[in-house]
């Protein structure tokens, strides 16, 4: 990717060079450097950490955000919908049974 002003990118690369860093590194930052590519190399790419990471860095986006709350939403009505009509025919198998007992002793459950 080129710059449009060829003068900024020399001045960017020249204040680099003069950069110093002054915060000194937390103790053992390269030996915990190293335990991590270890770990990493030995385990190799957990799909869920990719997918996990790829999530986060996409509900930054507000576009994004939205579209997987909404779908959320919607999945959890969905949800919702299909236990109350489970629920609701438990119940209404239930009562009818009842109410077949009470109208035809005959069909009383046996204990």
């Amino acid at each position: 990717m080129k710059s449009e002003l060829p003068g900024n990118e020399a001045e960017l690369k020249t204040l680099l060079r003069e950069w110093k860093i002054e915060t000194p590194l937390p103790p053992r930052f390269d030996e915990q450097v190293w335990q991590r590519v270890a770990i990493e190399d030995n385990h190799g790419v957990n799909p869920l950490v990719l997918l996990r990471n790829w999530i986060a860095r996409e509900l930054m986006r507000p576009a994004f955000a939205l579209s997987y709350v909404t779908v959320l939403v919607i999945l959890g009505l969905a949800a919702g919908l299909w236990q109350s009509r489970a629920t609701s025919q438990r119940t209404s198998q239930s009562l009818s049974t009842r109410y077949v007992q009470l109208v035809d002793p005959y069909q009383m459950p046996r204990h």
